[in-house]
């Protein structure tokens, strides 16, 4: 059977009732970008619409001036040669530079790709080769000089830098082949004098800078466009005179079901059609005086997209990031926030914590209390009675301190990017901050369905907006069609027919099912691909294969899914083990041998081997040791090869209760091998050696211990001997450690134990 929902097939009666507190149900098309902020500086004309922090306090811009600084770049972009369609890469911070150059390439009708700074250098690289961007903005001279020896082989005419020291000149930099030279900005030289962060990889050997690349501040190419002189107005009236909603507007690179990146192609008219109609249906609005903390990454499409919704309707926008965003709350006090679901939890296992280690004894009472209350609570179920009146009691004296921590005037708390659990959503509604949970993805501009006021139901994405069709097709998977879908995948046709069938239905991966009302609610996943809580993409297929590929490992199952990092249970092939077991001297059947110190240490250096070159927030930071006769009795049908390759999901359910304990709150004793002297900056966040012993001894709290403390007579580089022997991947002795005490191991024998080991892997 195939079930077809639109906004205006679901939930009669709730939409009604939403209606009725001024949402709309139309859909609305017909717009560029560029045109919405021009259309809010002439209806919502606000002082303090942009709002960057500085280390003295909130540096306010209004939408007229951010207006002209976004002309000002589109002028100046189109005065440096490029022409529509061109494509510009954006390897920025999310802020208001990132706004301002995101805006000035749609409005000089060119490309723009951005590209995320937590990513690997492998898939930067790849996204500028592929989408052969002509210009690449980067937010500030620190990341330029992390990825300009690695910018060579690509389409790069230029390079410009958002925010720049203020002692770089103009200087005479490079003459082209027609004899013309260019002056640019060239920095002092020690402004380049930053230490490189990124490790050279085989594929991608560091060089020196690409000289022919010339280098521009962005406030010089928007003096560019301001020296254009009298035709000024004439040129800014022809480019949005040239502009039209079908044009493409951006390409967003996220990982296919194998982990390489494709570029989706969006359309002004998808994102601004899905911008406007998902602020059109959430009722209570107030134009031009809602106060929005914007801190998700502006790479994203469900921030980006929202961005504009909030541009367009004149709000007030400060900026921050995860970093900041409690403290910013309180100085800001938004009354919108878009937020994830690892930002919600967090902030409710803050409130439990304070729960149990109140001294006051009334404290502890009357919290527990109103967390019993709450755990009552049900989305679209009005409380009444006496209910109704306790809530109202516990509000005065419990709830009121929660919505505090969120700077107390928040009226609209809207999560997405991955699924919000169903208890998490009643009791923030019974503490009155009813979230508008939703549903969406990259190939669909963001929004395809959300919960806003009446329509709003625990335990599930909503209801779809108006113009999105979702069907749900014979095996449970979610159809979408509509104005909001992209185009296709950037050179890549295949990809493009195989996710969008010939009658316009994208093929989402996702599995669910509508309720009885016309709800939506997510039951699985029909692709591998999956989402951390944090918003974050993992393929696990890639990483599956790199630990497969130990002879220790039969089979590696990645799991995550909504969850805030990922973890890995190993099938360990026994017969290699028992083989190596020997050879070290333990003599143990294989219940016991799993469980060793020794067998836990040999196979989280596997998971650390898999580990390397991963983005730190895709690296395995929890895995357990799976018996394959445990699947094999588990799931219906056959040997575990033939279960995880034809049914992921099924293997999943069975193995449900082994996923649950993997990611409990303190599974595992966890010890992380850092350096006390040692200190990382960069985009990259440091990869993390974790020791796990057996899930099932006592729980105990993970300690952060130095490697020197753990081991004080092995040295944490490696000394000549060492360095000869270890895998070129192993450059230090962080992945063998733990090997090395488990083993119980002389100094005297390392090198020929380290031999053995290089062997094995």
């Amino acid at each position: 059977m195939v079930c077809t929902k639109t906004s205006q097939q679901a939930a009669p009666e709730a939409r009604s009732q939403g209606a009725s507190q001024g949402a709309s149900e139309e859909v609305v098309r017909g717009y560029t970008l560029p045109s919405l902020l021009n259309d809010a500086c002439v209806d919502t004309p606000n002082p303090h619409a942009f709002n960057q922090g500085t280390e003295t306090g909130w540096q306010p811009l209004s939408n007229q001036a951010f207006r002209t600084a976004v002309e000002s770049l589109a002028l100046g972009l189109v005065e440096l040669g490029l022409k529509q369609g061109d494509r510009v890469a954006l390897l920025m911070h999310s802020d208001i530079h990132f706004c301002i150059a995101d805006l000035g390439c749609l409005l000089a009708n060119l490309v723009d790709v951005p590209i995320d700074l937590t990513q690997t250098l492998e898939h930067i690289i790849f996204v500028l080769r592929h989408s052969e961007a002509k210009v690449l903005i980067i937010s500030n001279l620190d990341l330029l000089t992390q990825i300009a020896p690695y910018l060579e082989n690509t389409a790069l005419q230029q390079i410009i830098i958002a925010t720049v020291p203020d002692h770089w000149t103009p200087a005479t930099a490079s003459t082209s082949e027609s004899g013309q030279s260019k002056a640019e900005p060239i920095p002092e030289a020690a402004c380049l004098d930053v230490p490189m962060l990124l490790h050279p990889v085989a594929n991608h050997p560091a060089g020196s800078f690409p000289c022919h690349l010339p280098v521009y501040s962005l406030a010089a190419i928007q003096t560019k466009g301001q020296e254009v002189g009298p035709e000024t107005q004439s040129r800014l009236q022809q480019l949005y005179a040239n502009l039209q909603p079908s044009d493409l507007a951006t390409i967003v690179y996220i990982p296919d079901e194998h982990g390489q990146p494709q570029g989706v192609m969006l359309t002004h008219e998808n994102l601004s059609a899905n911008a406007l109609t998902s602020f059109a249906v959430i009722p209570g609005l107030r134009r031009g005086a809602e106060v929005v903390l914007s801190f998700l990454p502006l790479n994203h499409v469900l921030a980006r997209t929202l961005l504009y919704g909030h541009i367009s309707q004149g709000y007030s926008i400060y900026f921050s990031n995860p970093n900041h965003v409690m403290k910013h709350l309180q100085q800001v006090h938004p009354t919108i926030l878009v937020t994830v679901p690892l930002l919600l939890e967090k902030i409710y296992s803050k409130i439990l914590e304070t729960s149990q280690k109140s001294r006051s004894v009334l404290e502890q009472v009357l919290l527990r209390w109103a967390l019993a209350l709450a755990r009552q609570y049900e989305l679209g179920n009005p409380p009444r009675g006496v209910y109704a009146l306790q809530l109202r009691l516990a509000d005065w004296l419990v709830f009121a301190k929660w919505r505090a921590l969120f700077g107390g005037q928040l009226t609209y708390l809207i999560c997405g990017g991955a699924t919000l659990r169903t208890e998490l959503a009643n009791q923030f509604a019974a503490a009155g901050l009813p979230i508008m949970n939703g549903y969406g993805l990259t190939q669909a501009s963001a929004v395809v369905c959300c919960n806003r006021g009446a329509l709003n139901r625990a335990g599930t994405v909503g209801t779809p907006i108006p113009g999105a069709e979702v069907k749900i097709a014979d095996e449970g998977e979610i159809l979408i069609r509509g104005p909001y879908v992209t185009p296709g995948y950037y050179k890549n046709p295949a990809a493009t027919q195989a996710a969008i069938d010939p009658e316009g239905w994208l093929h989402t991966g996702d599995l669910g099912q509508f309720t009885t009302e016309g709800f939506l609610q997510l039951t699985g996943l029909k692709k591998t691909l999956f989402k951390l809580s944090t918003g974050k993409y993992i393929a696990p297929q890639p990483i599956e294969q790199r630990l497969n590929q130990s002879p220790f490992v039969s089979e590696a199952i990645i799991v995550g899914a909504d969850q805030k990092f990922c973890a890995a249970l190993l099938v360990p092939n026994l017969e290699a083990l028992h083989s190596y077991a020997l050879e070290v001297g333990l003599n143990l059947p294989a219940e016991e041998l799993l469980k060793h110190p020794c067998v836990l240490a040999l196979y989280q250096a596997v998971v650390n081997m898999a580990n390397c070159h991963l983005p730190y927030w895709a690296t395995v930071k929890r895995f357990r040791l799976i018996p394959a006769t445990v699947i094999s009795a588990a799931v219906e049908g056959g040997s575990l090869t033939s279960s995880l390759t034809t049914n992921r999901s099924q293997t999943l359910q069975a193995l449900a209760d082994e996923i649950t304990a993997l990611f409990a709150e303190n599974p595992t004793r966890t010890i992380k091998l850092t350096s006390s002297k040692r200190k990382h900056r960069g985009f990259f966040k440091p990869k993390q050696s974790l020791v796990h012993e057996p899930v099932n001894e006592p729980v105990h709290e993970p300690v952060d211990e130095p490697i020197e403390a753990l081991c004080p007579t092995i040295p944490v580089t490696p000394c000549p001997v060492v360095a000869q022997s270890l895998n070129p991947r192993l450059t230090t002795l962080r992945s063998v450690v733990p090997f090395l005490l488990g083993t119980g191991i002389n100094l005297p024998d390392l090198p020929s134990r380290i031999a053995k080991l290089t062997a094995i892997f």
